[in-house]
């Protein structure tokens, strides 16, 4: 088994609606799919000498409970929280609990959307934010990451 401290674990947690990546909307989130997304990750861990672990939900107490899993275990968070970026203090609150560098990623760019979508619950306690490049937002997220933990 490896050693955590060797390989350290991030987690990606990407929230309601990413499951259906790939036939929802694709003029804004792209014709990539949340496994293809998963891949990338899973194959640029690898390259990084990182370990992720990802999970997706459309329900926000299975995304806090999936954040709170990671306390004194992830060194990083990759989190997309979808709609509930702009709703959600309870994501927000297990954010802060699991106390890791955090980088929150949009696919879209969300100030360039409805101004609902403008409000962010996680920006500012996020260490950065991507939004708006797409898939490769993960890969950019994750490698910052490594420079960041490492």
């Amino acid at each position: 088994m490896a050693d955590s401290r060797q390989n350290p674990l991030i987690i990606v947690v990407h929230g309601p609606n990413l499951n259906m990546l790939g036939k929802r909307e694709p003029e804004h989130y792209g014709s990539r799919t949340l496994e293809d997304i998963n891949a990338s990750l899973h194959a640029k861990a690898a390259e990084l000498g990182l370990r992720i672990s990802t999970f997706q939900s459309n329900h926000e107490g299975e995304i806090v409970a999936s954040i709170q899993k990671g306390v004194g275990r992830a060194r990083g968070l990759i989190i997309n929280p979808a709609a509930f970026t702009h709703t959600s203090v309870a994501i927000r609150d297990a954010v802060l609990i699991l106390d890791v560098p955090t980088i929150e990623v949009h696919l879209s760019n969300i100030y360039q959307r409805e101004s609902f979508r403008h409000r962010s619950f996680i920006a500012d306690i996020a260490t950065g934010q991507i939004s708006g490049l797409g898939a490769s937002g993960y890969l950019y997220a994750l490698e910052a990451l490594a420079q960041l933990i490492t």
